[in-house]
């Protein structure tokens, strides 16, 4: 499969999405359960060094024959880690999810996932398209 940097960061970032989505639905489940605290999804800071720096060198696994194929890690490029928010209460009974800003960020993500989605298809599209043209 032909892939850039570009599209490898374009699919990693579609799992953080993921990722995203899930814990917030996760959140918005549990806004009435006593003493839950929300989580969030925590990856622009490596997303920023990664575009900055454009190194996905170390992404590759090893060939174990010269003539196979190179063949890119299963795993995120883009880091992403989970964090709980222990800091602060909303209601009386500790929970701190505000159900209006988790379902305001589950939209916000849905719209985030739906622009990759494209990004990821265009790229496989116009390598299709390139590969035709050849025929």
């Amino acid at each position: 499969m032909i892939e850039t940097n570009t599209s490898k960061r374009n699919e990693s970032l579609l799992q953080v999405l993921t990722a995203r989505h899930n814990v917030t639905a996760h959140n918005i489940a549990n806004a009435d359960t006593p003493n839950y605290k929300k989580k969030s999804v925590e990856f622009q800071e490596e997303l920023r060094r990664i575009v900055e720096q454009g190194n996905t060198d170390n992404l590759n696994l090893h060939r174990t024959h010269p003539k196979h194929f190179p063949v890119s890690t299963p795993g995120p490029v883009v880091p992403y880690r989970i964090v709980e928010n222990n800091n602060t209460t909303m209601n009386n009974n500790g929970n701190n999810v505000d159900i209006d800003k988790e379902m305001s960020n589950l939209a916000e993500n849905q719209l985030m996932y739906n622009y990759m989605v494209d990004r990821v298809s265009g790229h496989y599209k116009k390598i299709k398209n390139l590969l035709n043209d050849l025929k």
